[in-house]
């Protein structure tokens, strides 16, 4: 509701007809010695800075106040402004049923369209559908694609993909004769393009990858295309598009990944949206959903399913994908989230984000911490510990601080590269005082 001050004139109207002269006189009943007649400072805030002294102020009811965690990995902490769950909770959003009947469907059919047009600006492609599950789902449909496209059955796919993505993925191709050949990390953290194999469908990366370095996606494209295969990347930090080149201007052909960043809450882990976009040449080959733009017999501009490539529909065996249904309320969420932000303010946010990590990253230098590696980063990176952080790191954690999230948590990392390594993030939601605080506790627990 929009706030509208009451005009002189709408105030001596009252007044008038409760019969005093001054607002004053309403207040008559209240003792002089109770009553405070200066005015009250009240300094403008900002609404995050608003919810940040609420969240201090409730996190003073515990002993280890608000929780901070610097891990990302896949999911991120960002600010959600209130007027998306609000618009996203109307009667008229709160579904995620498909629309099948366009006649009573328009706003809904409206929004996919919507979130499919914004999908498809924000990483540089020609298509996109509404929607997968989320990342890790989206990346397996995108392989398909290319082995359907190319027609070989063996993918080369980088190790430095996120290693859930890499287990839903194998997942998927486990019941096939399709092969996955996986490639090496090079000393920079960025993917061993070169030992891609000639007879593959498609080259797999992920950009930020996993580690939190920027790919060569460029590159990547150059080998793919001069093996005859396709490059298919992913990516689980929607937010970096903000920033970066995106994939379909460095030559990607399918673009997978991740969209929780979009205005969706943790909740605990899920749910997420997932991302899939593609050139126009393999529009037929996309699984999920497309809402195209039409004319309606009276002239007026509309909204419909155009395709649905579906096992539910008449031809199940042409299918492309056994998804039965979609995320549509959370692209409902990530729709509003980039229309409202639109590309000045997600490249105002992706900066800050970038900011922000390069902040934390050179006060975990000045603490003992060395780069694990040295190329270009977005919001993510990778740090070796100094002796003893180990303990450090629990008790950090008991002050309210999660200080980064160990590698060999995962068994793909469990290697001698990697010891003592931690994963660390920082967004939009670490303010400058939340990281000074932090770099603070981190000297008090040495």
């Amino acid at each position: 509701m929009r706030y509208l001050s009451h005009t002189p004139d709408d105030i001596k109207e009252m007044l008038e007809a409760v019969g005093v002269k001054s607002v004053e006189e309403l207040f008559s009943s209240i003792p002089a010695g109770v009553r405070r007649d200066s005015e009250i400072d009240i300094e403008p805030r900002s609404e995050w800075r608003l919810s940040r002294d609420f969240e201090e102020m409730a996190g003073g009811l515990t002993a280890a106040g608000p929780a901070v965690s610097f891990a990302g990995a896949g999911s991120y902490s960002h600010c959600v402004p209130a007027h998306i769950p609000y618009l996203a909770s109307r009667s008229e959003f709160l579904t995620s049923y498909t629309p099948y009947q366009p006649e009573i469907s328009q706003g809904t059919l409206q929004a996919i369209f919507e979130f499919q047009t914004m999908t498809a600006g924000l990483l540089g492609m020609e298509i996109a559908n509404a929607s997968m599950y989320d990342g890790a789902s989206s990346l397996a449909e995108a392989v398909l694609m290319a082995i359907r496209t190319k027609k070989k059955p063996k993918v080369a796919v980088s190790r430095l993909n996120h290693p859930h993505y890499l287990q839903v993925l194998k997942t998927y191709l486990r019941p096939t004769a399709f092969e996955v050949v996986e490639l090496e990390a090079l000393p920079d953290g960025r993917t061993d393009y070169g030992a891609t194999p000639d007879d593959v469908s498609a080259l797999v990366v992920q950009s930020p990858n996993f580690l939190g370095c920027i790919e060569d996606l460029a590159s990547a494209a150059e080998t793919a295309h001069s093996k005859g295969a396709l490059l298919v990347t992913s990516f689980t930090e929607a937010m970096a598009w903000g920033l970066l080149k995106n994939p379909g201007g460095q030559g990607a052909d399918i673009v997978s990944g991740e969209g929780k960043s979009f205005g969706i809450p943790h909740s605990f882990g899920g749910p997420g949206v997932g991302m899939l976009a593609c050139k126009k040449d393999f529009v037929r080959t996309i699984p999920g959903r497309l809402v195209g733009e039409t004319i309606d017999k009276n002239g007026e501009r509309s909204f419909v399913l155009t395709l649905a490539a579906r096992e539910q529909h008449i031809r199940r065996e042409k299918a492309v994908s056994n998804i039965c249904t979609n995320s549509g309320h959370n692209a409902l969420i990530a729709a509003i989230y980039m229309s409202t932000a639109g590309k000045e303010g997600l490249r105002e946010i992706a900066q800050q984000n970038h900011d922000r990590a390069v902040y934390l990253k050179n006060g975990l230098e000045e603490a003992g911490f060395r780069p694990l590696f040295d190329s270009p980063f977005f919001n993510e990176f990778a740090m070796t510990a100094p002796a003893g952080f180990e303990k450090r790191h629990e008790a950090l954690l008991a002050r309210g601080f999660l200080a980064g999230l160990k590698l060999d948590l995962f068994p793909e990392y469990n290697d001698p590269r990697y010891k003592d390594a931690y994963l660390f993030c920082a967004t939009e939601a670490h303010t400058r005082g939340v990281l000074d605080e932090f770099f603070a506790i981190l000297k008090e627990v040495a």
